[in-house]
């Protein structure tokens, strides 16, 4: 019961991850407060082009988080990647973004929360908000990382709950939720779709949620070279994937009924 009247006395808010200025722009016009813009959302996404940002951000009147995140694979960054992330974090300042999107582990599957505080310290000295990413899924201990996210002044954690997809992860997200009482935001993510929103709210108690939206838009060439395959995995040339305004729509809508 206290979870239905927390969800029926709040607004349930969408961030949508964007894949591509377009997709922010669909965000947008569907009614999401919040795009977390990037790229590869195959290799489970990286920080978009500086070009993408300027385009988004001169586009775009709700507030815009960029990722930070320099490859796909684990979230244990050498050096090098470590000082790409950072000015990657300087020139979202400059280019006026609302926040950015972070996290990385030790080896032993705990926050680095030296490097991570940096980052915050940075974002937050000129304005902007952090958001810490799903490496939280692959932490060793989530209950001890949520306490050290907060104290590093993080204002919410995207997260499946520790699971694939949020929809099975939705009991550990409903305790993590508790456990952070108000102090950040849990905003679950991953496969959340129009079939499962309604009941993850419920269950969870969560007032924001994360998804792509996404729908296949087939390409306008007319030209169609059979004899070739561009991407590595074999993918397909001639459709692209990007955010839809009418499931944007519905996510909301299916998330305050």
């Amino acid at each position: 019961m206290n979870l239905i009247k927390t969800h029926m006395s709040q607004t349930v808010s969408l961030e949508v991850c964007a894949n591509s200025v377009t997709s922010a722009l669909a965000a947008q016009e569907g009614g999401a407060v919040r795009v977390e813009l990037c790229e590869n959302l195959k290799d489970g996404g990286t920080t978009p082009s500086h070009g993408s940002i300027l385009m988004a951000r001169s586009l775009l009147h709700i507030k815009l988080y960029v990722l930070i995140r320099p490859r796909g694979g684990d979230f244990l960054y050498n050096d090098m990647e470590y000082k790409l992330m950072m000015a990657d974090i300087r020139y979202c300042i400059d280019a006026g973004c609302d926040g950015i999107v972070i996290g990385i582990l030790k080896e032993d599957g705990s926050i680095d929360i030296e490097r991570c505080t940096e980052m915050v310290r940075l974002a937050r000295q000129w304005g902007l908000g952090v958001t810490f990413h799903r490496a939280f899924d692959m932490c060793a201990d989530q209950h001890k990382a949520l306490e050290q996210i907060i104290e590093m002044g993080c204002e919410r954690i995207l997260t499946s709950g520790g699971k694939s997809t949020a929809i099975e992860g939705a009991g550990n997200l409903h305790r993590l939720i508790e456990q952070a009482d108000g102090r950040l935001s849990i905003m679950p993510g991953s496969g959340v779709s129009e079939t499962n929103v309604g009941d993850l709210v419920r269950f969870t108690g969560a007032t924001e949620v994360h998804s792509s939206a996404r729908v296949k838009v087939a390409s306008q060439m007319k030209y169609h070279n059979q004899h070739i395959l561009m991407g590595a995995e074999g993918g397909d040339e001639y459709s692209i994937d990007v955010t839809g305004v009418e499931r944007v729509k519905e996510l909301i809508r299916l998330a305050n009924s």
